[in-house]
């Protein structure tokens, strides 16, 4: 078990458009890239990194803890949960954000929220919190053993999304998706849930005003992506064309991307221009991240919490935060 940092408005398109069916463009297959998911993994511009948390936490004391006290820093890849930097209870205790975006997905498990601006609540089973730290914001979030009498697996990805330098300051945002709303595209054996972005009939709902997100030149889409044993979907090339950058990470199983066979904890890089078909032909189910947008293109200077555009901003987050406190 592992927890790994991992660092789409679409048209659809026909099984014979996708990138093994029709000639390539310029002779160029639609795979740019294959390589393993490292520690960080690198993302793609607008996004920052993304994390997929996966702890199979024991059964709770019916205090929310866990049965061992955190270090501060746990982080173990090896052990079978890990208590970042909790001390009984896992998760991240207050701490601050400053010009980014956090876009937290659950698959399983819950997770406690709280901020400077009032927001507090428990959330997760396929819901989605989207917030954007702008100017500042302090959160915590914390994952509490919530069952007594079965195990407590938690299961989520938290993505950072840029933003550029006129929305770093923006008003501090935060919206939830509850998972009954959550739009999810199905086809021949693959569910697609549309966290952002959009797949036939199924759109994203919309994120904070000043998401990177809400610009419609954006292109930006997050999906989770599930194919079942002989699932197949294929993945209409982007509205945005070549200048919009698109990866898929391979976070469960095996997946048939193009016709290579990519294993767990991999990325693919893929040309955005082109359509790719993903294929399953193993006996478990697969799951795939896909993180696609039109870059920002700004110099990114980022520290702990903050992500700017100098050096002498991100000094200046500090500064705040040590005055605020």
């Amino acid at each position: 078990q592992h927890s790994i940092i991992l660092l789409l408005p679409f048209s659809l398109a026909r099984a014979s458009d996708s990138c093994d069916a029709m000639p390539k463009q310029e002779g160029r297959s639609c795979i740019a890239s294959i390589d393993p998911i490292s520690f960080p993994a690198e993302t793609l511009d607008p996004f920052l990194f993304c994390v997929y948390h996966k702890d199979d936490y024991p059964a709770g004391d019916g205090k929310l803890q866990a049965p061992r006290q955190g270090n501060g820093a746990d982080f173990n890849a090896s052990a079978p949960y890990r208590m970042y930097h909790g001390d009984r209870v896992p998760g991240f205790p207050q701490h601050p954000h400053r010009g980014f975006e956090t876009i937290t997905a659950t698959l399983e498990g819950v997770i406690d929220h709280a901020d400077s601006h009032g927001n507090s609540g428990r959330y997760g089973g396929g819901d989605l919190q989207w917030m954007t730290a702008g100017s500042g914001v302090q959160h915590s979030e914390m994952f509490p053993l919530v069952y007594t009498e079965q195990p407590n697996r938690c299961r989520f990805f938290q993505i950072w999304l840029n933003l550029p330098a006129a929305g770093k300051f923006s008003k501090p945002a935060f919206v939830m998706h509850w998972n009954e709303e959550v739009p999810r595209y199905h086809e021949a054996g693959a569910t697609v849930t549309v966290w952002a972005g959009e797949l036939g009939d199924k759109k994203g709902l919309p994120p904070p005003p000043d998401s990177w997100a809400s610009n419609p030149d954006s292109d930006l889409a997050v999906w989770h992506i599930r194919l079942e044993p002989a699932g197949t979907l294929i993945i209409p090339a982007a509205k945005g064309g070549a200048s919009t950058n698109r990866a898929v990470y391979v976070v469960e199983g095996t997946a048939g991307v193009s016709g290579k066979q990519v294993p767990r904890l991999n990325r693919v890089v893929l040309r955005a221009e082109q359509a790719v078909e993903l294929r399953n032909t193993h006996s478990e189910a697969t799951e795939l991240l896909l993180l696609q947008g039109r870059p920002i293109g700004e110099p990114v200077a980022k520290h702990g919490p903050f992500v700017m555009n100098t050096q002498q901003e991100i000094q200046q987050a500090f500064s705040d935060y040590r005055r605020t406190q």
